[in-house]
């Protein structure tokens, strides 16, 4: 078996019971993964969601996240103001693969709307142990350079 990753998870209302299939298929492949809300499909704002997921990769505390909506495009642009955070927003496992080995991707996002459960447990596993290249060290050196000068400016 590969190597497991500590993961945080989070959706909003539109995908809570993707969500929730998704995370009773990794629990029953031995994922350690933590469920960070929405709790119901009636109550969740996707923006407090993913600030809660980011942080809690920015931090360390957990190395990869998983982000849910209806689109996935509100989860990314939410997680993307946190600093440091690299989301990306795939529904497919090539984009996924390539998120993570050119852009160091740490937080997955994708919709409910947008695909199946096993297609995203497809592209969840692809993204997962795919590896960063090392090729794009310069552009990603260069948005780290301008999230600092947004934050400090």
């Amino acid at each position: 078996m590969e190597q497991q990753y500590k993961i945080i998870v989070g959706c909003d209302v539109a995908a809570y019971d993707f969500k929730t299939e998704i995370l009773k298929i990794m629990q029953a492949n031995n994922y350690e993964i933590t469920d960070a809300g929405c709790n119901s499909s009636k109550e969740g704002m996707y923006s407090t969601i993913a600030k809660k997921v980011a942080d809690a990769v920015v931090s360390g505390e957990y190395e990869y996240g998983l982000l849910f909506c209806g689109t996935g495009q509100g989860m990314a642009m939410a997680a993307n103001k946190v600093i440091g955070v690299k989301a990306a927003l795939c529904y497919d496992i090539f984009p996924a693969v390539m998120s993570k080995e050119h852009n160091n991707a740490n937080i997955l996002c994708t919709g409910a709307w947008m695909m199946d459960v096993p297609k995203a447990i497809r592209m969840i596993e692809a993204w997962l142990f795919a590896k960063y290249a090392g090729r794009h060290d310069e552009g990603l050196a260069l948005l780290e350079e301008y999230e600092k000068e947004r934050n400090n400016g």
